[in-house]
C-alpha cells in the first residue's frame, strides 16, 4: 500500500515560481504564491505577491483581505486596517474568520478593528 505524503511547500513554491516567471500576470498563481510564502514564513515575499494581486484584481475582496493580513504580519497597522476596510467595502464578510485569524493578531485590540467587526455583526 502506497504511503500518502504531505505536500511539500518548497516544491510547490518552486513550481509556482516557475509558472509565475513565464506568466507574471496569472492571477491564480500570484494568489497561491502569496499564501505559500506566508505559510513558510516568507512574510515580505507574501506581502509583495498580495500587493501584486490587488493590482491585478482590484475588485477582489479576498485579495484585499489577504493583503490586510500580510500588512498586519509586517506590523503595518494603519495600512492593514485600510486594506481590511477595502475588503469589507467590496463584500468580504467572513466575520467568524476575521475574529480568529491569527494573521490579524496585531489588530485584535485596535478600536478601528473592533468597530469594523461591530459593523459586520448581524443586528439581533
Amino acid at each position: 500500500m502506497a504511503k500518502t505524503s504531505k505536500p511539500d511547500p518548497q516544491f510547490e513554491i518552486e513550481f509556482f515560481e516557475a509558472v509565475h516567471r513565464r506568466c507574471p500576470d496569472y492571477v491564480d498563481v500570484v494568489g497561491l504564491l502569496g499564501g505559500l510564502y506566508t505559510k513558510v514564513g516568507r512574510i515580505a515575499d507574501g506581502l509583495k505577491m498580495d500587493r501584486k494581486l490587488v493590482r491585478l484584481d482590484p475588485k477582489n475582496p479576498t485579495a484585499h483581505y489577504n493583503l490586510a493580513c500580510s500588512l498586519a504580519l509586517c506590523r503595518k497597522r494603519p495600512d492593514a486596517l485600510r486594506s481590511l476596510r477595502k475588503a469589507l467595502s467590496l463584500g468580504y464578510d467572513d466575520l467568524d474568520w476575521m475574529q480568529q485569524d491569527p494573521d490579524l493578531e496585531i489588530l485584535k485590540n485596535d478600536p478601528e478593528f473592533l468597530k469594523l467587526l461591530r459593523h459586520l455583526k448581524p443586528q439581533s
